[in-house]
């Protein structure tokens, strides 16, 4: 049965993922776009929090954990995104839905694999800047689309009963498309520039992960990963049309590289396997390198990126055979999260809160997970833009036995 769902669920993301307008930040004009949480419902519900070697969830954050798998595991996720954009003189509401992630996990002996499909950054503004009743003043419109996703296959290894190294290797790719509307009050012809830009490039991610009992109940989880600074090459071809003219001018392709700065994560954790468990986790990343020609800004820079979580879950009762909802996983998580990006000398910086369930499937160890996140980022201040998020995502985690040799013929 879980062949069946992925292959159907392959067959869809391959038309839906790369056709949908992932965010509608403003935010998203710079650089790659909004970069995208990498891990799934599970951990993001913790405020991001993946610290414990679990055997029937899948962590794509750090690839050692998949040594811990016990069954091939298949998830999915998507999220209904809501957002209240204000400035001091004026708001704005914006709803989108977007695909959150793919992947498979497989069991092999001391080792596990896994494979799957994210979204990487997300492009979708609209910005109109409306001068028309001012003679000569210039009215300007930007919008953009698109956004890079990541491919990644990654394995994982048991050292010993309690530590886990890992490692794998992503492709990211994309394509961005810009365009900007120039109109001059009194002057009967605007102008149109479009960029295209296709974008692609690998990197790599190292893990490990580390636990040990406290005593009869607590245990002691711990996690460390390192993504490897790369570059993505952009390719971008541009067009200028003034209105009435049938026949843009098209320039020869451009080609600049971008810097991903490398990043550590590091997390901490303490409970009851099973049980209970609260965790934090800090993540550190250098200043990237996103300047294209057609979204750079002198009031623009970029500074280096940091995120402060701490978050975990709560069951009532794993084993419960009477009472459902005792076996069901309530988890909750806080997060701070710097995103590098300033404007106007104020950096822009998210603030959030995120509530999630997990409902066990009766007679499996699949699950069904349910979250809501809710938060600000960004500021009215200086004459930018904050952004009042409430976001709802759902996600399918299926668990079955895969190459089991059948003892009847």
């Amino acid at each position: 049965m879980i062949k069946k769902i992925i292959i159907s669920a392959c067959l869809l993301i391959s038309f839906v993922s790369f056709a949908q307008q992932g965010t509608s930040s403003p935010y998203s004009f710079y650089g790659i776009g909004d970069v995208r949480f990498k891990g799934t419902l599970e951990n993001r519900s913790m405020g991001g929090v993946s610290v414990e070697q679990d055997s029937i969830h899948m962590n794509i954050e750090n690839p050692s954990s998949y040594a811990n798998l016990r069954q091939t595991v298949f998830t999915i996720g998507g999220t209904f995104a809501t957002s209240t954009l204000k400035t001091n003189a004026a708001s704005a509401k914006a709803q989108r839905s977007t695909f959150d992630y793919l992947a498979v996990g497989l069991p092999i002996g001391k080792f596990g694999a896994a494979f799957g499909l994210i979204p990487l950054s997300s492009v979708g503004y609209r910005i109109i800047d409306n001068n028309t009743g001012t003679e000569g003043a210039t009215s300007s419109q930007f919008e953009g689309k698109g956004g890079l996703s990541k491919v990644f296959f990654g394995l994982g290894y048991k050292i010993m009963p309690n530590w886990n190294i890992g490692a794998d290797v992503q492709y990211n790719f994309g394509k961005i498309e810009t365009s900007s509307i120039q109109i001059i009050s009194g002057v009967q012809n605007g102008t149109r520039e479009n960029t295209d830009s296709e974008i692609s490039g690998a990197n790599f991610n190292i893990g490990t992960m580390y636990q040990r009992k406290l005593d009869k109940k607590l245990s002691l989880f711990t996690s460390l990963n390192y993504t490897f600074s790369s570059t993505l090459k952009s390719t971008s071809v541009r067009s200028i049309q003034v209105d009435g003219d049938p026949d843009p001018k098209t320039y020869d392709p451009s080609v600049n590289n971008l810097m991903l700065p490398n990043r550590i994560t590091m997390g901490v954790g303490i409970g009851e396997v099973r049980k209970w468990l609260l965790g934090t986790s800090l993540s550190f990343q250098g200043d990237g390198q996103f300047q294209n020609y057609y979204n750079t800004s002198e009031n623009v820079r970029y500074e280096k990126y940091a995120k402060y979580a701490i978050g975990g879950y709560f069951i009532p009762k794993y084993t419960s055979f009477s009472n459902y909802f005792s076996r069901i996983t309530y988890r909750a998580g806080l997060k701070y999260e710097k995103s590098g990006l300033v404007i106007n000398n104020e950096s822009i910086n998210d603030l959030g809160m995120n509530l999630g369930a997990g409902f066990p499937v009766s007679g499996t160890f699949s699950n069904v997970n349910f979250g809501i996140e809710f938060g600000k980022k960004g500021t009215v201040s200086s004459n930018l833009v904050q952004e009042n998020y409430l976001n709802f995502s759902l996600s399918f985690s299926f668990n079955d036995k895969w190459f089991v040799k059948s003892k009847f013929n």
